[in-house]
């Protein structure tokens, strides 16, 4: 029941929130919509529970920003955070920009004309949005309702470090719970409750399509540009109100977790005497286990990524192909790849477990406990993310170029090596990148899976932080949060060369 609660209630609140940022990028005449499209995504790549440790560092009696400004809570106050409450508050700023992706690519695809036709009829823009553009959205919301709510369903980080001191117990929780418990029936237990997270997420999935497919829009005519109303003197106060919100959701944590990381001890405040960069210096230069962990996490994001990166290429031009069998197979594949991305990561790991606790068949090799096993989950868990910017790229080829090929006597190979890869490689860089991105620094697919000396960034984190290392924690979290920005900044430099709405903050 916590599950199925906090993950209905969080979505809610990521609805509320991505829609309502979606709206005013998506619609308004507000400055810098890039850059505020950018700081928005953040959240979203941020590992969760880095996220938890970021906002338990900055509301916590302990925080040693709130005590350099003298706002800390009285030491010994419960943290507002150990509840339910506080774990909805966290999975819906954590989900709320998967919701703002989703209806921001809907309202980039939406024609103009019965905008057009209603605002030149006098309508106003509260109007136009309750008549016109809400009910066309309607499938896009109750996706991004589904998506935020499979997302909150399997995560791991913030519920883990959120509600364990409460006793508020969800199913990735209770999973990882009885692994560490090592009793007789630990397997058995695993994939029991596993298959009931599966059966749920597969089940939130087709209820979405049901409910899609009943609020599914005819339109006709071609996507135009989209809107950009015009806010006049509210535009000021809008804008204000993004940077609230990038200030609360973003800023205030980081600022904390980046303040816990320069003290010597958690609990100290930060002031220019005790002001230190030790923890840094311990983490990369001293401890073992995180330069292996960063080793490790490098190594197997990195090689993720690139082997995706190919096969989404040969998955999507099967997909985009005029044979039809050929189109179904590329349709069934990525039909695959979208439902185990929809599958928490904690469930493959799962089936991972289960697939190669023993011995591979005839080669006698075992991958279990080591980092194959994990490179292997990767390849499951984030195909699809590096397939759709792949796929986006494919539509818009010209067809007329593989026939002129195929006629000239070309065979398939040669026309991918020398049309169709060098066409889409920037959008497949681009789902690389992401990939790495996402696995980098992950937890939730790695929790179940590592092993002493395969450690990984997100395991070692959070092994940190329920461990009692919190300034550990948070300078490798630091580290690794710096190394996400600088990432996502190389793939939007990498995205102008790429196909547009490849990279979701390039306006």
């Amino acid at each position: 029941m916590d599950s199925l609660e906090s993950a209905l209630l969080s979505s809610v609140l990521a609805l509320m929130l991505g829609t309502a940022t979606a709206l005013i990028i998506g619609l308004s005449d507000v400055r810098m919509k890039g850059a505020y499209t950018f700081l928005l995504l953040i959240p979203m790549m941020i590992p969760p529970h880095v996220t938890a440790i970021a906002w338990i560092q900055a509301l916590g009696p302990s925080s040693a920003l709130l005590q350099s400004i003298g706002l800390a809570p009285d030491v010994g106050s419960t943290h507002p955070l150990y509840s339910r409450e506080g774990i909805v508050l966290l999975l819906g700023i954590q989900h709320a920009p998967l919701v703002f992706l989703v209806v921001l690519a809907a309202l980039r695809s939406l024609p103009r004309e019965m905008s057009d036709a209603a605002l030149v009829s006098g309508a106003r823009p509260a109007r136009l949005l309750r008549t016109i553009i809400l009910p066309l959205l309607a499938p896009t919301l109750i996706a991004g309702y589904a998506l935020a709510f499979v997302s909150a369903l399997g995560n791991f980080g913030i519920p883990a470090l959120l509600g364990i001191p409460v006793r508020y117990t969800t199913l990735p929780v209770l999973i990882w719970q009885r692994l560490a418990s090592f009793g007789p029936s630990v397997l058995t237990d695993m994939a029991v409750i596993a298959s009931l997270v599966a059966v749920i997420a597969v089940f939130a999935v087709i209820v979405q399509l049901w409910l899609s497919s009943r609020r599914r829009n005819a339109l006709i005519g071609l996507p135009q540009p989209p809107l950009d109303i015009s806010l006049g003197r509210a535009r000021p106060w809008v804008e204000a109100g993004l940077m609230s919100i990038i200030l609360a959701t973003l800023v205030l944590p980081l600022s904390a977790l980046f303040a816990t990381a320069l003290v010597p001890t958690y609990g100290v405040p930060l002031t220019l005497e005790t002001a230190t960069f030790e923890n840094f210096a311990e983490i990369l230069f001293r401890q073992s286990v995180t330069l292996r962990a960063f080793w490790n996490s490098t190594l197997v994001a990195g090689g993720a990524a690139a082997i995706i990166a190919m096969l989404a290429i040969f998955v999507a031009r099967y997909a985009a192909a005029r044979n039809r069998h050929m189109r179904r197979i590329g349709g069934a594949m990525t039909a695959l790849a979208e439902m185990t991305y929809a599958i928490p990561g904690l469930v493959i790991s799962v089936a991972f477990i289960l697939a190669f606790i023993n011995p591979l068949p005839l080669l006698g090799i075992s991958v279990y406990n080591t980092l194959a096993i994990i490179f292997l989950a990767y390849l499951c868990a984030f195909f699809s993310i590096a397939l759709k910017p792949v796929n986006a790229a494919f539509l818009q080829l010209d067809p007329a170029l593989d026939e002129a090929a195929r006629v000239a006597g070309a065979k398939f190979f040669r026309r991918m090596m020398t049309i169709t890869v060098p066409l889409v490689a920037p959008a497949a860089a681009s789902g690389a990148i992401l990939v790495f991105l996402t696995a980098y620094n992950e937890v939730t697919v790695s929790a179940l899976l590592w092993s002493s000396g395969n450690e990984t960034i997100g395991t070692t984190i959070f092994n940190y932080e329920d461990g009692g290392y919190t300034t550990l924690a948070s300078a490798m979290a630091a580290v690794t949060v710096v190394a996400t920005v600088f990432l996502m900044a190389a793939l939007d430099r990498l995205s102008r060369h790429a196909p547009p709405g490849v990279v979701p903050w390039r306006i």
